[in-house]
């Protein structure tokens, strides 16, 4: 099953994935609620899924599909190339993560490494690991220590969004939106939001 707001990725997975004789695409939807729905009456061997839904975010979904069809497999499919989605996304079960960056082929080493009982992480993002590691540069705070509310505030914000706009496709008021702001700012370790900004905008970070 494919999951991802934008029809143009869903063809285009659906395409690939159906050209393949072992494969066969039973659902896509590019709504989080009919995700789940889907989810529990297909009950598919694989879902790839994105982190930016409506009106669920993915990980908010992720959780969700470990109830309704435990024996799925999620593989995170998102344009987020910081480790810290990747990371959180494992943590709430996913069994892989891929980027939007990442080329057709390994799709299917994903799902093939993930059959045989792997975690399987993109190269891109294997590549920005062994990065970190080797500049050093893996003590920045942990983005999994927001919670499920400010990580939608975080990528809204990355995004470009104002807090009236962020409030609006939350449906919170723009001074708790400010709130999250705040809070983000004090757990990230930033002093200001043009920091806060520098620091979503790098895919150094580790999270």
């Amino acid at each position: 099953m494919i999951v991802d707001d934008h029809e143009v990725i869903r063809w285009s997975l659906h395409q690939f994935l159906s050209g393949h004789e072992n494969y066969e695409v039973i659902a896509q939807t590019g709504d989080s609620t009919q995700a789940l729905t889907l989810a529990t009456e297909k009950r598919p061997d694989f879902i790839f899924l994105d982190i930016n839904l409506k009106p669920a975010n993915g990980f908010e979904v992720l959780q969700q599909v470990r109830k309704l069809s435990p024996l799925s497999k999620v593989i995170g499919f998102s344009m987020h190339t910081e480790i810290a989605y990747a990371k959180k996304m494992i943590r709430l079960g996913a069994r892989g993560y891929l980027t939007k960056n990442s080329p057709m082929p390994e799709l299917r080493e994903a799902i093939e490494a993930i059959m045989h009982e792997k975690i399987y992480l993109c190269r891109e993002l294997k590549d920005a690991l062994s990065m970190q590691i080797i500049s050093g540069d893996n003590e920045t705070p942990d983005l999994n220590i927001l919670s499920e509310r400010e990580m939608q505030v975080v990528g809204l914000l990355r995004e470009g969004h104002s807090s009236k706009t962020i409030g609006a496709q939350l449906y919170i008021a723009a001074n708790t939106v400010e709130a999250h702001r705040a809070n983000i700012l004090k757990k990230l370790k930033v002093k200001n939001s043009v920091a806060l900004m520098y620091y979503l905008r790098s895919a150094a970070f580790e999270g």
